[in-house]
């Protein structure tokens, strides 16, 4: 080994790097704590811990610095330097048994943590009783959707993702015989009818409902009981010239519609959906408070599960510590809106189950080492007895 590559190992195997690691590691969650306040809980995980390093714009402009190491890069030098330390430092020995399956559970902890934060999937489904879907929202992500819905067996759906939204780009998709022109967009918006808001300013769409509606745009917020409400003006253009240019935004509620070359289009902004090969139907929703209070005790969602591809048909009871697990996906009982409505927490987390071994892991490791010291402590003080 030369001396170069012994310097590399021994870098990755040191304890030294361990310590600064899990005392960086502990100044980041510090740091994302703090900043929890102004950026939410989203923010701080995608700027912090679902990162390779904590970006900063230089003030005054719009060029980003890496400041601090994020998540991603400590807790993948803490993995090399967990399995570097495994192979060239500690001796498979019966006497440390209890260690290894220990630092297994690490392992297979950060592990888990890495795939969750690249795989995890989040939406909500919210349904009214009687009411069926077969798909759930994302409650930050937004998409503009144009839909052919000539058909009215079938529609024709092309959803334009927020990111491209932002850039305020001319768009052409083959499915669709004009382009799109975002004329401009932002995150988080407020509506008001035109002839209630004071001093707005003249309103930028010509089709639809825009003309009457005034935009105010809005900051962001990221506190955990709001939601941000983005709103757009987009322009459709086809080979003879602008079609018109609407407003959209999820607090219209219902579509926009446009007749073209003999097809009808719906113009809609709205939370990404989730499509799946199943449905679910909400039977009766019921929820108790504490005697008193408004303070909800247990909520609980009656549901009839119905796939076709399986032709699968039950009922199942999702309540609170008691979700409902079907197709790699998790469905919570997460709130609920007046007495007939419930919102379920749908989770893809293939993943889900690692953290539960690297406990069980980790706390078998422990209880083992201790074991083997405790008998070996009991032998030697019996041979002095």
């Amino acid at each position: 080994m030369t001396p170069i590559t012994k310097q590399f190992r021994d870098f990755f195997v040191s304890l030294k790097l361990t310590v600064v690691l899990i005392a960086l590691s502990i100044i980041l969650i510090f740091w994302a704590t703090l900043a929890q306040v102004h950026l939410g809980i989203w923010g701080v995980q995608e700027k912090f811990f679902h990162a390779f390093f904590v970006l900063e714009k230089i003030p005054g402009t719009d060029v980003p610095l890496p400041v601090f190491p994020g998540g991603y890069f400590l807790g993948g030098l803490l993995l090399l330097n967990l399995l570097a330390a495994h192979i060239y430092r500690f001796k498979l020995e019966w006497r440390k048994t209890g260690i290894q399956l220990t630092h297994l559970g690490v392992i297979l902890l950060l592990i888990g943590e890495l795939l969750t934060g690249l795989f995890q999937k989040e939406s909500q489904l919210r349904l009214d009783e009687g009411e069926s879907k077969n798909y759930s929202e994302s409650d930050r992500i937004i998409e503009l959707a144009l839909l052919d819905t000539t058909d009215p067996n079938f529609n024709e759906v092309v959803a334009i993702p927020e990111a491209v939204l932002g850039d305020g780009e001319s768009l052409q998709h083959p499915k669709l015989p004009f382009q799109v022109r975002v004329q401009n967009y932002y995150p988080n918006a407020m509506l008001q009818r035109r002839d209630q808001a004071a001093n707005s300013p003249p309103a930028i769409a010509t089709s639809g409902i825009g003309p009457q509606v005034a935009l105010i745009p809005l900051p962001l917020t990221y506190k955990p009981n709001e939601r941000n409400a983005p709103a757009a003006n987009i322009e459709l253009i086809g080979p003879e010239g602008s079609l018109g240019t609407w407003l959209v935004s999820p607090l219209l509620g219902m579509p926009q519609t446009l007749t073209y070359q003999g097809r009808t289009w719906e113009i809609t902004l709205r939370f990404k959906r989730f499509y799946r090969p199943f449905a679910l139907t909400l039977l009766k929703f019921t929820h108790e408070k504490y005697a008193g209070t408004e303070i909800p005790k247990n909520f609980a969602s009656r549901v009839r599960l119905k796939a076709d591809d399986t032709h699968e048909d039950r009922e199942v009871l999702i309540y609170m510590n008691n979700p409902l697990r079907y197709a790699g996906l998790t469905f919570y009982q997460a709130s609920f809106e007046g007495d007939h409505t419930t919102i379920l927490q749908v989770v893809r987390n293939p993943s889900w189950v690692l953290p539960y071994v690297s406990c069980i892991l980790m706390a078998l490791g422990l209880l083992t080492q201790f074991g083997i010291h405790l008998v070996g402590f009991i032998r030697r003080r019996s041979a002095k007895t």
